[in-house]
């Protein structure tokens, strides 16, 4: 479900962020990591990094028009989603892959690079997603909590500019948030390609994975990657203030 891929998205980022800024220190093709990693553990970028993530491991779903990602933003998601589902050949096939992943990792560098306004309109796109995953709103609510989201996603971005987060480890990010949600699918009972466009989908052996929606995703697991989040940011945050 939606709020357990943004939050293993947030847990993944704030487990691997240490080891990524430790990186460049080996030297080598690691070395060249350096320029983006380089402030990647400040509160103000691990903060961020984890709400892009969040909202990456969400974009794997773009091939499904029922999924929260294609409800976020209206018709303009749930049209944008209709057309993924078409070229990828349905839910949980091209967008459920190794490949997918890179391409929206490169692809976002490459953006990111060369337009600082699409740059930040993925920034901005991914911060919703995220908040949007997680349930923050109002039960029912569609219109007030759609004015909710917008208003800490702007309060957000604007926050993160004023500490000049510098967004290189963007498609970093990207790319992290769609394995995470790549990696969590094979978990279910049936599997992502994970090499596509080979067809073998992998997932647990044995009938073990995890059933959608069911209660130990939504009674256990969901609860138990919040309280991962919040203490992997307790842990991260505690030597510093914003």
């Amino acid at each position: 479900m939606g709020h357990t891929h943004a939050l293993s998205g947030a847990a993944v980022w704030l487990l691997v962020a240490p080891g990524l800024a430790a990186l460049p220190a080996a030297g080598g093709l690691a070395g060249d990591l350096a320029p983006m990693v380089a402030n990647i553990l400040t509160p103000s970028e691990l903060i961020a990094g984890a709400l892009v993530c969040a909202g990456a491991a969400m974009l794997p779903d773009l091939d499904h028009p029922s999924a929260t990602i294609a409800q976020t933003f209206g018709p303009a998601t749930w049209v944008l989603s209709k057309f993924f589902n078409w070229v990828s050949g349905g839910h949980r096939h091209a967008t459920h892959s190794l490949l997918f992943a890179a391409a929206a990792g490169v692809g976002t560098t490459l953006l990111a690079e060369h337009y600082s306004i699409g740059r930040d309109i993925v920034v901005i796109l991914m911060i919703g997603l995220a908040l949007r995953a997680i349930g923050i709103g109002i039960p029912d609510k569609t219109i007030t909590s759609a004015l909710i989201n917008i208003g800490l996603t702007a309060a957000a971005f604007i926050m993160f500019r004023s500490r000049d987060v510098e967004y290189l480890w963007l498609g970093l990010a990207i790319a992290i948030g769609c394995l995470t949600h790549v990696v969590g699918d094979c978990l279910t009972e049936r599997g992502c390609p994970v090499l596509w466009p080979l067809k073998h989908r992998w997932l647990l052996p044995w009938k073990i994975g995890i059933k959608t929606g069911r209660a130990f995703e939504v009674k256990f697991l969901g609860p138990a990657l919040s309280v991962v989040v919040i203490g992997l940011f307790a842990i991260r945050l505690m030597p510093a203030s914003l």
